[in-house]
C-alpha cells in the first residue's frame, strides 16, 4: 500500500486509517472521543497484543481463558500450560489483516513449549504485526522512500500446578513498536520507536465432574495481561497507555463416549485502561483549555494517569457510571465438537457494545490432528455489520506436537 503525506504525518495518518478501522486508537483522543457524548471508545498503544492469535480460539469466537490447554495457551491463560499433555510442541499462525481495505498487512505468531517435569513447564512465543508499505515523501512531494510501520512483542512463559486441578502461570514479554521510523516531523519533534514491557498472571482450575458413560470436564479461568509501563513514540510526556486486560471465563465439556465430545466456552473481558472523560467545550465547540494549556475534564476523570492508579482506576472512571462500566465488558461464547481427538468443528460469537467500539461478529472454523503430531486449524469471521473492515478475516495454523515418551 502507498501513501504519499509529510513524513512523519504520513505514518500517523496510514496509522490512524489502521486502528480506527478496528476500533483500538493509539491513544485516548480528546478531539475524536469528544465528538459523540455517548460513544467513548477505550484506546490504547500496541493493541495487537490482544488480537486472537490462532485459529483454534478464533473460530470460537475469541474464547481461551478456560478452555483446554494447547500450544497457545501462553496467550490466552499461562496457567493452562503446566496441563498440556504432550512433551514439546510448537505452531505457527498467520492471519491477513484488514484484507478489504489493504493487501499487505499481516498478523504472525510463533510458540513453543516444553514440559520441565509432572508439574510445570515453560515456554516462548514471538508476535509480529506487519502494517504495510508507506511511501513517505518530503513537503514539495519528493519522495523519501518507503517504510514498513511494524509491532513486535517477544515473551517467556513459565507454568506450573499447585494442585492436581490448579495452575498458576506467569508471562513476560518485549515489546517494541516502530510505527514511522526515526522521522523528524516539520516542526522538528523526532519520532522515535516505542519500546515497554509487559507482564501476564493466570490462574487455571479444571476438573472431571460426573464421572461415568457421559463425563464432563469443567474449568475456569482468570488472567491478567499486558500489565506494563506506558509507552512513548515521541516525548516523555506524551505516554499511551498498553492495553493491559482482564479476562475471566468458564468452560465445559460433554464426552458423550469415547469418540464424540462438545465443549462449552464463555469469556468475559475488559481493558484495565482509563475510560475516555467528556472534555468541556467552549461555545464554539472547540476544547476547552485551562490557564497552562490543558484539557479540562466535564464529567469523569482525566485519562493522563499513572500505570496503577489507570488500571485500578478503569472500573470506576467511566462518565456514565456503573452502566457505561458495564458497557466496557467484552463477551466471547464459542463451541468445539471434536470426533475421536482428530477432527474439530468450531463456532463462536464476539460482542462488543456499540458505544465502545461495536465489533461484533459470529466465528466458525475447523481443525484436524493427524497422528497425534501434525495439527491444522483454520477460522474464518463474519461481522454482522456489512463492509466491515474485519469482514473475511481468517487464521491458519499449524502445530507440531512432541509427545511424552
Amino acid at each position: 500500500m502507498k501513501i504519499t503525506a509529510k513524513p512523519l504525518v504520513s505514518s500517523f495518518i496510514f496509522l490512524g486509517i489502521i486502528l480506527l478501522s478496528i476500533q483500538a486508537l493509539a491513544q485516548n483522543s480528546p478531539i475524536i472521543t469528544g465528538q459523540d457524548p455517548n460513544r467513548r471508545v477505550i484506546t490504547t498503544a500496541v493493541p495487537f497484543l490482544n488480537f486472537a492469535p490462532d485459529s483454534r480460539h478464533s473460530a470460537m469466537g475469541d474464547v481461551g481463558v478456560a478452555t483446554s490447554p494447547d500450544a497457545f495457551s501462553a496467550h490466552w491463560n499461562a496457567g493452562k500450560l503446566s496441563f498440556v499433555k504432550n512433551d514439546m510442541a510448537f505452531s505457527l499462525s498467520y492471519s491477513p489483516w484488514l484484507g478489504r481495505l489493504v493487501n499487505d498487512m499481516f498478523v504472525s505468531y510463533l510458540t513453543g513449549y516444553k514440559k520441565i517435569d509432572d508439574v510445570s513447564a515453560w515456554g516462548i512465543d514471538l508476535r509480529y504485526f506487519n502494517m504495510g508499505d508507506i511511501q513517505l515523501t518530503d513537503g514539495r512531494g519528493n519522495e523519501l522512500g518507503e517504510f514498513t510501520p511494524r509491532d513486535i512483542a517477544i515473551g517467556g512463559t513459565y507454568s506450573r500446578k499447585l494442585s492436581e486441578n490448579l495452575g498458576i502461570g506467569i508471562s513476560a514479554r518485549f515489546i517494541h513498536s516502530n510505527l514511522s521510523g526515526n522521522i523528524s516531523s516539520v516542526g522538528g519533534s523526532e519520532s522515535r520507536p516505542g519500546i515497554s514491557v509487559g507482564t501476564d498472571v493466570g490462574l487455571y482450575y479444571t476438573k472431571e465432574v460426573f464421572p461415568g458413560e457421559k463425563s464432563g470436564v469443567f474449568s475456569w479461568g482468570a488472567t491478567i495481561t499486558n500489565i506494563g509501563p506506558k509507552i512513548t513514540y515521541n516525548s516523555a510526556e506524551d505516554l499511551d497507555f498498553i492495553p493491559a486486560n482482564l479476562r475471566l471465563g468458564t468452560a465445559y465439556t460433554v464426552n458423550f463416549n469415547e469418540m464424540n465430545s462438545l465443549t462449552f466456552a464463555l469469556d468475559f473481558n475488559k481493558l484495565l485502561v482509563p475510560s475516555p472523560p467528556i472534555w468541556r467545550r467552549n461555545e464554539d465547540g472547540s476544547l476547552a483549555t485551562d490557564s497552562n494549556g490543558n484539557l479540562i475534564v466535564e464529567s469523569g476523570r482525566n485519562p493522563n494517569r499513572p500505570l496503577l492508579s489507570g488500571m485500578f482506576g478503569s472500573f470506576a472512571d467511566a462518565p456514565g457510571g456503573f452502566r457505561e462500566e458495564m458497557q466496557e465488558v467484552m463477551i466471547s461464547y464459542g463451541m468445539e465438537y471434536k470426533y475421536n481427538d482428530m477432527f474439530a468443528l468450531r463456532t463462536g460469537y464476539f460482542f462488543e457494545n456499540p458505544n465502545k467500539g461495536g465489533r461484533r461478529y459470529f466465528t466458525m472454523g475447523l481443525g484436524y490432528l493427524y497422528k497425534e503430531k501434525f495439527a491444522f486449524d483454520f477460522s474464518y469471521l463474519v461481522p454482522q455489520t456489512q463492509n466491515h473492515p474485519l469482514a473475511e478475516t481468517l487464521r491458519v495454523s499449524l502445530t507440531y506436537n512432541i509427545p511424552r515418551l
